[in-house]
């Protein structure tokens, strides 16, 4: 702040990329004039273990509170009233009055030379934003406010990962009894009319006899103890429409189920709403093993035995899903084994694949390029599969191996942790044969064939709560798009709603906007789930 020339400026590159750190490709970039060290990678700072670190850190300081509670006073020094005039010198951001807007008109200069040299003055030092305030920036409201806000609104849900310490468990009954529920998935870009508004998401389940129910939910209910609303499909235990056994995936606005597995190799299209089959479409020599699609609702990528994925773009009409295009966009070769994982991110320009051969490969999406091949660590010779997998929003890819053949449990699973370049950040083994899991944020939701649900933490994969014992097999596990509740598929049938709750005797009703009758809702008293083992 003495000198009013020195500016500097962290470029986007100081929050995200931690590649630009390191000296990837051993570049001769000379030695210091007086120690003669040679120069390679960034020396970091002692709080920072890696460039992962660093970045992760810088990244958290910039969302920290504290910036938030000073942003309006950036503001007022870039686009607001200190940037000109008095205000701007006792706050010593005055610059070169070349940068400012309107202070050089070129098209006026008739002197080629000197429009040059302004021109170039311009270029050294840079252009000053336009100023778009002339009164102080309001303070943004402190996170304590923002939270005692959301509190006074029944529709404002907790987030789950921010109360680890007082998840409460709820269960569901009658929706597939003792058939192991294999899917359950609130679809995240669900629409509503203003008439509508207040009225359930639907809430998709399917269990391993391909019976489908599309449940009403809301994920907030603060007159009832478990703070959220189940309204169970009254058809679910009719099988007016079956599928053979196979895999699933809901669209993002819960109207269509794609399902995979089938004997002719097909992907299956159905219309929640319509209850049947609106399309097929067989591309794949063999059967489809696997099946996900991106955050956006965008693309599909199935796996199949024939060791191909195929990428296919969803259809839309008016913004809503309809079908898959006829023909895949890409067909991506590599494996020599069955696809047993697959995973997609358009924003990435990323399509993730794994096979029982061990190996995981990365696509582009847009021109089905191959990117790179990955080899989890493993140091036994038994044949190691890619059982699962998962991308996160920022491109970090869980890996979750599994040795086969081996009898025990002992270091038979193991997660990995890859960078969105495939750097390997880190391993954590497991003392359970992994289900399902997924990424949600900034954490991990595992569950478990031994009936635990775990929650790590994605950077680490260290626990961030203690695991819960379901009891039974674990068969699914999704997150609410608002973060508040994981849903729970179990062996038994079971349906098991974890979330933040407090305890309360009461029953009660909730009257919905565009609903012509009072809902009963499931009380506490009746569906809490004791996730501690019986030690009878």
């Amino acid at each position: 702040m003495d000198n009013p020339n020195d500016v500097k400026e962290l470029i986007p590159e100081f929050f995200y990329f931690p590649e630009f750190l390191e000296n990837q490709n051993g570049f001769d970039l000379g030695r210091l004039q007086i120690s003669k060290e040679r120069v390679n990678d960034v020396i970091l700072p002692k709080w920072a273990k890696s460039p992962e670190d660093f970045i992760y850190k810088h990244r958290k300081a910039l969302e920290s509170e504290y910036v938030s509670a000073h942003l309006h006073e950036w503001i007022d020094l870039i686009f607001g009233y200190k940037q000109r005039g008095p205000a701007a010198v006792e706050a010593l951001n005055v610059f070169y009055y070349c940068t400012y807007e309107g202070a050089v008109d070129l098209d006026a200069i008739t002197d080629e030379k000197e429009r040059k040299a302004l021109e170039g003055m311009i270029s050294n030092f840079g252009q000053t934003p336009c100023q778009l305030l002339k009164e102080p920036h309001p303070v943004r409201l402190s996170l304590e406010e923002v939270e005692k806000r959301k509190s006074q609104l029944d529709s404002c849900p907790l987030s789950m990962f921010e109360h680890l310490s007082n998840l409460k468990s709820f269960f569901v009954e009658g929706i597939c009894d003792n058939v192991p529920l294999v899917k359950a998935v609130v679809p995240k870009n669900q629409s509503h009319s203003f008439i509508s508004q207040g009225s359930p998401d639907t809430m998709v389940t399917v269990s391993q006899n391909c019976l489908v129910g599309t449940h009403g939910w809301l994920p907030y209910n603060k007159s009832i103890s478990n703070y959220f609303t189940f309204i169970k499909d009254p058809a679910v235990s009719n099988a007016n429409f079956c599928f053979p056994p196979g895999l699933f995936v809901v669209s993002h606005d819960g109207k269509l189920l794609f399902s995979g597995g089938h004997w002719d190799n097909s992907i299956r299209v159905t219309s929640l709403v319509k209850g049947r089959t609106v399309a097929q479409h067989i591309r794949h020599m063999d059967i489809v093993t696997c099946l996900s699609t991106d955050h956006c609702g965008i693309h599909l990528i199935s796996g199949s035995r024939d060791t191909t994925c195929m990428v296919w773009q969803v259809l839309q009409q008016g913004g809503t899903p309809v079908g898959l295009h006829p023909k895949p966009i890409q067909v991506l070769y590599g494996h020599t084994d069955e696809v047993v994982s697959v995973g997609v991110s358009t924003e990435l320009d990323m399509a993730v694949s794994g096979s029982r051969d061990g190996t995981v490969i990365i696509h582009s999406v847009r021109r089905g390029q191959y990117m790179r091949c990955l080899r989890p660590p493993c140091d036994s010779s038994l044949p190691l599969s890619i059982l699962h997998l998962a991308v996160s929003w920022e491109g970090h890819l869980l890996v979750h191996t599994c040795l086969e053949g081996k009898a025990t449990l002992k270091d038979k699973n193991t997660l990995h942790l890859y960078s969105v370049n495939g750097k390997h950040l880190c391993s954590e083994p497991l003392k359970e044969q992994v289900t399902d899991m997924c990424v949600s944020g900034e954490h991990v939701v595992i569950g478990s064939e031994q009936g635990y649900l775990s929650i790590r933490d994605l950077y680490s994969l260290s626990m961030s709560a203690e695991p819960m014992a379901m009891r039974v097999p674990v068969r699914c596990v999704s997150v609410t798009k608002e973060q508040s509740h994981v849903l729970v598929g179990l062996e038994d049938g079971k349906l098991i709603i974890v979330g933040v709750g407090k305890p309360a005797e009461m029953r009660s009703t909730r009257k919905l906007w565009g609903a012509n009758k009072r809902l009963t809702q499931i009380s506490s008293g009746e569906t809490v789930y004791n996730t501690q083992q019986d030690n009878n």
